[in-house]
């Protein structure tokens, strides 16, 4: 995928909850806090004998304060906005502090979980300045002690900056749940590309190689042995014809309409080794079956290993090469191996090409190891190294098998 659609798929986890309308909770919310206001602001006044007593004017502020949160997803800002508002003119009019401090609380948390930090900043401080010239307004009406005000207006400062802190802290950890999210789906589409990837170099790849080989064998005899020119174009249609289904298979796959085709394995390796063999390679398969069987993936592995192992030793190992295909388990493991007695890896070392590193990975990913060098007498091995149940669900522990 590329970065224009990783930056979609993350702005579409991390889409403006305003897009996501009114909600019942959200009227259950507003409707708790307009009644606990209703029933607390009384009570919180007694303690406040400097304050105005509530009336029909106070109850309707912190109706209308309260009443104003069904919205805030549409309209996070404009939401807060208007709670500030209301309560600065509560708070002017000598209305006693009660509970219409904790809706301004709770305006001030959804807006900065809705919105970005820059917006939650400039919107709070607007509204800390709203609040303490609505406290400083409140002193004309009702002289206090400068001491008293002080208090006020360190309690107007903490009662909008400590649920502005909560809110975007809840809005950073939401977004970068978001952004993993959005990592896992790239990663996970990365991974099903590389591996149609190989897949398609696996199947089509082994398929040309051997069609390479059966063409230049039956060119060699086709004037005086035509019995065998037409068993090399016999090999050669049977090789294509494998060769095109496994890659339908594929784009079929790719394209979601079919399923994926049946992993291969351990059972399917003389039919390879034989296809190979009648391509005009000698090679030998010495396979000792595991008891139990093998995990299906482990199976997959090993048989696309060889087969990818085979391709090469036909690509690179030269003329008169041969090669032996062991396969056998040992330690907990099954050991795949494939050695060939051909030119060797050149001067320079083995080039690190697309093969080998899907060999890798194949390994890998069925929680094994792979080794790929020249050997001392000539030739190149491959050996890896799969565990027989798969891969392991914990890391390994210091008494498991190498």
């Amino acid at each position: 995928m590329d970065d224009g659609r990783g930056a979609r798929a993350y702005r579409g986890a991390v889409a403006d909850v305003g897009r996501s309308g009114v909600r019942p909770g959200d009227v259950l919310l507003a409707g708790a806090l307009a009644l606990f206001a209703a029933g607390g602001t009384v009570p919180a006044g007694l303690n406040q004998p400097e304050a105005l007593p509530p009336d029909v004017i106070a109850y309707v502020l912190t109706t209308l304060a309260a009443a104003a949160l069904v919205l805030w997803r549409v309209a996070p800002a404009g939401v807060f906005a208007t709670v500030a508002v209301v309560l600065g003119a509560y708070l002017a009019l000598g209305y006693p502090y009660g509970p219409i401090m904790i809706t301004g609380a709770v305006a001030a948390g959804l807006m900065a979980s809705a919105r970005p930090l820059r917006t939650a900043v400039v919107a709070g401080g607007a509204a800390v300045v709203v609040l303490a010239l609505a406290v400083l307004f409140r002193t004309v009406l009702a002289p206090t002690a400068p001491g008293a005000v002080s208090v006020q207006l360190l309690g107007v400062l903490v009662w909008t900056a400590l649920p502005l802190a909560i809110g975007v802290t809840v809005r950073t950890r939401r977004d970068a749940a978001a952004r993993v999210r959005a990592e896992q789906a790239l990663r996970v589409v990365s991974e099903e590309r590389l591996r149609m990837a190989q897949e398609v170099h696996d199947v089509v790849g082994h398929g040309l190689a051997v069609i390479a080989l059966q063409a230049g064998a039956g060119l060699h005899v086709l004037d005086h042995d035509p019995a065998r020119a037409r068993a090399a174009l016999e090999a050669i249609r049977d090789t294509s014809r494998e060769s095109l289904d496994g890659l339908r298979a594929e784009l079929a796959s790719l394209r979601g309409d079919a399923a994926r085709r049946p992993a291969l394995g351990l059972d399917d390796l003389e039919a390879l080794v034989g296809r190979v063999r009648a391509g005009g390679l000698d090679v030998r398969l010495d396979l000792a079956r595991p008891d139990p069987e093998v995990a299906p993936a482990v199976g997959d592995a090993a048989y696309r290993i060889v087969q990818e192992a085979l391709t090469n030793v036909l690509r690179h190992a030269g003329a008169g090469a041969a090669a032996v295909v062991r396969v056998h388990p040992a330690r907990g493991r099954l050991l795949v191996e494939v050695a060939d007695t051909g030119a060797g890896p050149p001067p320079g070392g083995l080039a690190p090409g697309s093969g080998v590193a899907g060999m890798r990975a194949r390994a890998e990913r069925a929680g094994g190891t792979l080794e790929v060098a020249g050997r001392p007498g000539g030739g190149v091995r491959v050996r890896a190294r799969l565990p027989l149940a798969g891969p392991l669900s914990r890391p390994p522990l210091a008494g498991d098998a190498p």
